[in-house]
C-alpha cells in the first residue's frame, strides 16, 4: 500500500473545509484510499501541506 495512508487516528471533520484535522484529506479521500492507485495517494499527500497550514495543525508522519 505505497504510499501509506496519512491517516494519525484523529479523525475530526473541520466544517468550514471539510477536511479532517488529524490527517487534512477530505471525507471523499478518506473514503476512497483503498481504491487509489499509487498515483492518486502521491497527489493527496501533495495537496496536505497546504491544507495543514490552513488548519493551523502539523503532522508528524508526513
Amino acid at each position: 500500500m505505497k504510499p501509506a495512508s496519512p491517516c494519525i487516528s484523529v479523525c475530526v471533520l473541520d466544517p468550514p473545509t471539510g477536511w479532517c484535522r488529524g490527517c487534512a484529506r477530505t471525507l471523499e479521500e478518506i473514503t476512497d484510499w483503498m481504491r487509489y492507485t499509487p498515483e492518486q495517494r502521491e497527489e493527496v499527500w501533495a495537496r496536505l501541506p497546504a491544507r495543514r497550514l490552513q488548519l493551523g495543525t502539523t503532522n508528524p508522519e508526513g
